[in-house]
């Protein structure tokens, strides 16, 4: 009779899952192009680059905050937000690429007996277009966007549904984000969570105080925390 195999440790982290924008992919170049393309159509000046990255973690509406300076009850805000999605959409690869290091990182992940996913609060729309587009969408276990449940960060649903597609338990998953909700959401879900510091950090956010198990500032160290921790 034959020993049964082993059952995998519930604590040991076989699945990484990555926020989106500002974390796997450094998408603001062409978010701000879109955003500077809507100024310019309404006769306003463009905006530094610098001035937009912060709100790229953020959609649309913050994006649209930041370049207009007005809040969703303004009857121009969802004329100026739909401009800015049909600019998007038809511009998401322009200037779109892996964060440096991450390309590395995912091959390590894919080599080891672990895989990893995609939980972002950005519309299916949008992200299943721009994963093919840069010839990422068959390479996840999961891919969860902001519609693919009822809840979005911060709430628990996404990350647990993410956990049932990757088929691990939340105990096993790391997720890695460059916003408050993303560590909200994987602290929420019972996850290990750690804070992209390369991502897009507003000047007045204190990420360190987000409640992380740890902070990165560069894909690289990802394993090497696993490594530590398990």
């Amino acid at each position: 009779m034959t020993n049964p195999a082993p059952s995998r440790s519930p604590t040991k982290i076989r699945t990484i899952l990555f926020d989106l924008d500002g974390t796997l992919l450094d998408t603001a170049p062409d978010l701000a192009y879109a955003l500077n393309q809507v100024l310019e159509k309404n006769d306003c000046n463009p905006l530094p680059f610098t001035n937009i990255r912060p709100a790229a973690s953020h959609g649309t509406i913050a994006l649209i905050r930041t370049g207009f300076g007005i809040e969703p009850d303004d009857e121009m805000f969802e004329v100026y937000r739909q401009q800015l999605l049909d600019i998007y959409r038809n511009n998401l690869s322009r200037e779109t690429r892996l964060f440096p290091g991450m390309a590395e990182l995912l091959c390590e992940i894919e080599q080891r007996d672990m895989n990893w996913g995609i939980v972002t609060n950005k519309p299916g729309f949008l992200t299943e277009p721009l994963l093919e587009e840069l010839g990422l969408i068959d390479r996840p276990a999961c891919i969860v966007s902001g519609d693919s449940t009822p809840q979005r960060k911060p709430d628990p649903a996404p990350m647990l549904h993410a956990c049932q597609l990757a088929g691990s338990e939340a105990s096993q998953c790391l997720y890695v984000g460059d916003a408050q909700r993303d560590i909200e959401a994987g602290k929420n879900a019972n996850m290990k969570t750690l804070v992209a510091l390369y991502g897009y950090i507003a000047e007045h956010d204190k990420p360190l105080e987000w409640g992380a198990d740890s902070a990165i500032s560069h894909p690289n160290e990802v394993l090497d925390w696993v490594d530590r921790s398990g």
